[in-house]
C-alpha cells in the first residue's frame, strides 16, 4: 500500500483527489493538510511514501516544504500539482528535486499513474510543462534580486525589507528599481506581475 500525504487548500478539490485516489486499491491517503506550513510536522508524523503537494499554499508555498521534506525526511518522494504551467517555477521545482510535477487538470488515472511511477523511483513531468520549460526564458534576476522582489509581492515595503535582510533602506530601493528596469515593467507592481507569470515568484 503507497502512503500519501496530500496538501491543497481548496476543500472541494481536496476532497475530490481524496475520493479518487481511495478508489485505487494500491493507493491510501494517510494525512490531508491545507497549509505549507504544516506539511513537514504531518510527515514526519506519519511518515508517508509520497506528499502531493498545491504549489500554491498559505502559510508555506508548496515548494519550500517540498525543500522541507527532502532535507528531514529524504524517503519520501514529492509530486507537485500546479493549475498554471508557469516554465520558471517548474525549473524551481527541478532544483528543488521534486520528484513529479503535474497539472491539475490531468485525469486521475494519469496521476495514479504517476504517484506509482515516482514512488518506484522514477521523475515524472507533464510533457507540455517540459516543453515550456525547455522554451522558456530564464530569469534575469539575481537570487537577492528576487528574494527583495518576493518580499515586496508579499505586501513588505523597502523599510522592512532592509531590516529583515539586514540591509539599508536605499539598497533596497535600488534593487526594486534595477528589477524594474532589468524587467521592463511600468512600475514595482508591474515587475512582480512580470515575475510572477514567468514562474520566477512562487
Amino acid at each position: 500500500m503507497i502512503r500519501i500525504l496530500l496538501a491543497e487548500d481548496m476543500h472541494m478539490v481536496r476532497g475530490a483527489l481524496v475520493a479518487l485516489l481511495d478508489l485505487e486499491d494500491d493507493l491510501e491517503v494517510v494525512s490531508e493538510l491545507s497549509r505549507g506550513d504544516e506539511i513537514l510536522a504531518a510527515a514526519l508524523d506519519v511518515r508517508p511514501d509520497i506528499a502531493i503537494i498545491d504549489i500554491d499554499l498559505p502559510g508555506l508555498d508548496g515548494l519550500s516544504a517540498a525543500v522541507q521534506i527532502h532535507e528531514h525526511l529524504p524517503e519520501c518522494r514529492t509530486l507537485m500539482l500546479t493549475s498554471l504551467g508557469r516554465p520558471g517555477t517548474l525549473r524551481r521545482a527541478l532544483a528543488a528535486q521534486v520528484s513529479g510535477y503535474l497539472l491539475k487538470d490531468d485525469s486521475p488515472k494519469e496521476l495514479a499513474s504517476a504517484i506509482r511511477r515516482v514512488v518506484a523511483g522514477h521523475r515524472v513531468i507533464d510533457s507540455k510543462l517540459a516543453v515550456a520549460a525547455w522554451n522558456g526564458l530564464e530569469s534575469p534576476l539575481t537570487d537577492r534580486e528576487t528574494e527583495v522582489l518576493r518580499m515586496a509581492a508579499q505586501g513588505s515595503e523597502a523599510a522592512e525589507i532592509a531590516g529583515e535582510l539586514h540591509l539599508s533602506t536605499g539598497t533596497v530601493r535600488n534593487y526594486l528599481t534595477t528589477v524594474v528596469m532589468k524587467l521592463k515593467a511600468r512600475n514595482r507592481v508591474d515587475a512582480i506581475r512580470i515575475a510572477r507569470d514567468a514562474g520566477w515568484l512562487v
